[in-house]
């Protein structure tokens, strides 16, 4: 049974963000999941006891963070919570001040490289002969595109998507919505040095996990990162 919103706030008038919060922790008391529908506008606006104009201020605000989806025609459901918000505003920084933005993303270089090599033990247990087949058939993929000097970001995703799945979904939302922000910096970067030597990674990742060694696919992951550290190291100014 849902609760009532009315029943979660003082019979007042409420400020932006107080009708931000209470919508998300009906949200969260009603157990609601993704693509679940909400009450309508005017149905939160009386239990809430706020006008009409703070409940659309209160979902565009929760809309921008993709905590809610609206559907017009249909209705306002939850949203899908992903980190499109984060991504957006990491890039938009970057897009300000392009200094400041190549610290972020050196940064979140780092963090992948973290990520992915601290979970190297569990990528070896937990990577299912399937996920490894996927991953193989992106390296030939890449390998192809390299040839005819093409560059391969939507095969380089997925490798990485398919690696942090052994982790589950909060890692591979992470990793997604990193990618996306380090692919938005690599623009700025221009063309990769050498791309063979980005294939020539991703498959010495793959053949660590395939020989069980777990040291060296942390020396791998490693390999892989540095050729795009080094780019991004070339473009900040030295002091």
């Amino acid at each position: 049974m849902q609760h009532d919103v009315a029943s979660l706030v003082a019979p007042r008038e409420l400020g932006g963000g107080t009708v931000v919060s209470r919508i998300k922790e009906y949200i969260l008391t009603n157990h609601l999941s993704p693509g679940d529908p909400l009450p309508t506008e005017n149905e939160l606006s009386q239990q809430l006891n706020v006008s009409r104009s703070r409940i659309r201020e209160a979902v565009k605000t929760l809309s921008a963070l993709d905590i809610v989806e609206v559907r017009h025609g249909y209705g306002t459901y939850v949203g899908q919570l992903s980190f499109r918000a984060m991504v957006e505003s990491l890039a938009f920084r970057g897009m300000l001040n392009a200094e400041d933005g190549l610290h972020v993303f050196a940064e979140l270089v780092d963090f992948r490289e973290l990520i992915e090599t601290s979970l190297a033990g569990q990528i070896m247990d937990r990577l299912t002969p399937q996920a490894a087949l996927s991953m193989r058939r992106l390296t030939e993929a890449m390998a192809e595109k390299a040839a005819r000097g093409e560059e391969f970001p939507a095969e380089d995703r997925e490798f990485h998507l398919l690696l942090m799945e052994t982790s589950g979904a909060l890692a591979v939302g992470m990793t997604g919505a990193f990618w996306d922000v380090h692919a938005l910096a690599s623009r700025s970067l221009g063309p990769p040095d050498d791309l063979q030597e980005t294939v020539d990674g991703h498959v010495a990742i793959l053949d660590a996990i395939e020989m069980g060694d777990a040291d060296q696919l942390r020396k791998a992951i490693s390999a892989h990162y540095a050729p795009v550290r080094e780019r991004m190291t070339r473009q900040l100014p030295r002091k």
